[in-house]
């Protein structure tokens, strides 16, 4: 009734002249039927539009369509298969998008929602398309377009990027291990321990729950406050918090004898050599390493790595389920 009688159009001839108020319409996707937080995002917004207008506002409310992406993509692909030629695929594409608009319009004006429904903006609009790069030039001419970099998820099978929403993980149990890192300079090792010199090899042990990181460790982490010792096994000299420096030694079935202790804050900037690649990594403080299990030494690699070295890493470390 309300479309057919166009109460959206009176109530803009009614509010002609009002001061603007204007709702910028995050769109929704083009791809599947509403849901409940569709309908949750819709009636929140048609609730301020129509608050607005009571208020003395002329607010006016143009909704709009997100028409790019994989999922998108996907559904094609399903339909009418892989490796179609670019400008079929893209026009297929299109009319899928449309047709995803026209049943989520549907579905928002039987929702009650007021709006500009005949006239929606869609991301897939060559007038939009165009203004989108208008405004990227207008950014660049102010300087403010950069080229930076960071992780992005890749899809091996549908070679494109994926959102961070779109990646699920399979549940996996890895097995905590534990990590010999070589100190790079036995002088400089020697020094907080009150040594000239050491002879035999020597090494920082680190503990972790997640061996599937450790191709992106990038450094060795102590805290400042606790003692660490140094000692002697059969195995070579290992740098292990105090504290914990028995539950170690029984762990990995080894006799130690402690030959000095020093504080975390004075081991700081010794490198050690990464366990399997070609490259130093250095020894940091940081107050979150604790005491309650491990070695009181944290294996330390960016979170963003994470997930890139995640493929690779299982291949190297291969960690078994438990």
């Amino acid at each position: 009734m309300w479309q057919d009688g166009k109460l959206y159009e009176r109530l803009r001839k009614a509010a002609q002249g009002r001061p603007k108020f204007v709702l910028h319409d995050g769109p929704p996707y083009a791809n599947g039927d509403i849901h409940i937080g569709h309908a949750l995002n819709k009636i929140l917004k048609d609730m301020v539009v129509k608050s607005k207008s009571l208020a003395g506002f002329d607010a006016p409310y143009v909704p709009g369509w997100d028409c790019h992406g994989l999922p998108i993509e996907h559904q094609v692909e399903k339909q009418h298969g892989k490796d179609l030629e670019p400008n079929r695929f893209r026009k297929l594409c299109r009319e899928y998008a449309q047709s995803q608009i026209e049943r989520q319009r549907r579905d928002f004006i039987r929702l009650g929602v007021l709006g500009d429904w005949e006239n929606p903006y869609r991301t897939m609009d060559f007038r939009v398309e165009a203004d989108i790069i208008r405004a990227l030039g207008r950014v660049h001419q102010r300087g403010y377009l950069y080229q930076g970099a960071k992780p992005v998820h890749w899809c091996i099978e549908c070679h494109s990027a994926l959102a961070e929403a779109e990646v699920e993980y399979e549940d996996r149990a890895s097995p905590a291990i534990d990590v010999a890192f070589e100190f790079d300079d036995l002088r400089k090792l020697a020094r907080p321990f009150g040594f000239t010199h050491l002879l035999d090899p020597a090494f920082a042990v680190i503990w972790t729950t997640t061996p599937w990181t450790l191709p992106a460790n990038q450094a060795v982490t102590v805290h400042p406050e606790f003692h660490y010792s140094l000692v002697r096994t059969t195995k070579g000299l290992l740098v292990l918090a105090e504290d914990l420096r028995e539950a170690c030694l029984q762990r990995y079935g080894l006799h130690g004898e402690v030959l000095a202790t020093a504080s975390g804050r004075s081991l700081e900037g010794l490198e050690l050599r990464h366990p399997f690649y070609a490259r130093k990594v250095p020894v940091i403080i940081g107050e979150h390493v604790t005491l309650e299990a491990g070695t009181g030494l944290v294996h330390t690699a960016p979170r963003t790595a994470w997930t890139i070295t995640w493929w690779a890493a299982a291949t190297i470390c291969r960690p078994t389920t438990r």
